[in-house]
């Protein structure tokens, strides 16, 4: 069994209109004895942006911003940018974020060469309705009853007269390259998939339709024992260990009382990170 010690609150609300409901979900990236700790900010109207202050140890804060380091720019944005991941590949941090416009959850991404200013590259996710990727994704018939319960609820009216895509959030990706790829984890409910790459810029529509067309291939994670039975999603970016890439995740089960959320957490084969090694049988 693994111990665990609970430190207590490392971070709290503030005054400053941007984060005066609320502060969670952090990202944190050690270099040159800093913690860097990136997190989601809530103001009072519940529109998130992403606030930033550095940890001299990992329980004391030295320095704060007081005001958002990133904040809703775009339409896809609008309504906030939420639950941030950061990594280092090479000379270039990579955040990815949620970024939501009202009606669609999708994952985006922002880099930098100095953690202060930053170019946001847009969603890097695939943008398919439920329809389409029913159709796409369901055309071997081998999915899970699962994915159109939970993105079934995307359908509403035309009324609306703006396309609701299926959600796809919790985008983080590996700290290095592997066998010279880009790889990176999303979560279409309700189990984690795994995309490669070379380079970014082959996220084309084109691309999406042939990984949803062979979706079942890319999903990594799926739920296994009764603490995540209802389903899985992404924590922190993978670590590299000398056993394998260790992910941790969070799992979900349903109880009379609602949704019980749990962190887990598996080990991924270093040089084919699509192999999963072995995973901890309990929270």
């Amino acid at each position: 069994m693994i111990t665990v010690k609970k430190e207590g609150v490392i971070l709290e609300k503030t005054n400053h209109g941007f984060e005066c409901s609320g502060v969670l979900n952090p990202t944190v990236f050690h270099e040159n004895d800093t913690v860097h700790m990136f997190y989601r900010a809530v103001s009072k109207d519940n529109y998130s942006s992403i606030g930033y202050c550095q940890l001299k140890t990992p329980l004391t804060v030295e320095n704060r911003m007081e005001i958002p380091l990133i904040f809703p720019q775009y339409n896809y944005e609008k309504k906030g940018i939420e639950d941030p991941r950061i990594v280092k590949i090479g000379d270039t941090y990579y955040l990815t974020y949620t970024a939501y416009d009202g009606l669609n959850a999708l994952g985006a991404l922002a880099t930098s060469k100095d953690l202060i200013t930053w170019e946001k590259r847009g969603l890097i996710v695939p943008q398919y309705s439920y329809e389409e990727f029913k159709f796409l994704a369901g055309s071997k018939g081998e999915l899970s009853e699962k994915y159109f319960r939970f993105n079934g609820k995307y359908i509403v009216s035309k009324k609306l007269e703006k396309k609701v895509l299926v959600w796809d959030k919790n985008v983080m990706l590996f700290p290095s390259r592997i066998n010279k790829k880009l790889y990176f984890l999303h979560r279409i409910k309700p189990d984690i998939q795994i995309v490669s790459v070379e380079d970014l810029s082959e996220l084309t529509h084109n691309f999406w339709d042939n990984f949803l067309l062979m979706f079942c291939d890319h999903i990594l994670i799926s739920s296994k024992y009764d603490h995540e039975i209802s389903y899985i999603g992404g924590g922190c970016p993978p670590i590299e260990t000398e056993k394998g890439w260790l992910l941790i995740y969070h799992g979900v089960h349903d109880t009379v009382e609602g949704y019980v959320y749990c962190a887990c957490a598996v080990l991924l084969d270093l040089e084919d990170p699509t192999r999963e090694i072995a995973r901890l049988v309990y929270t």
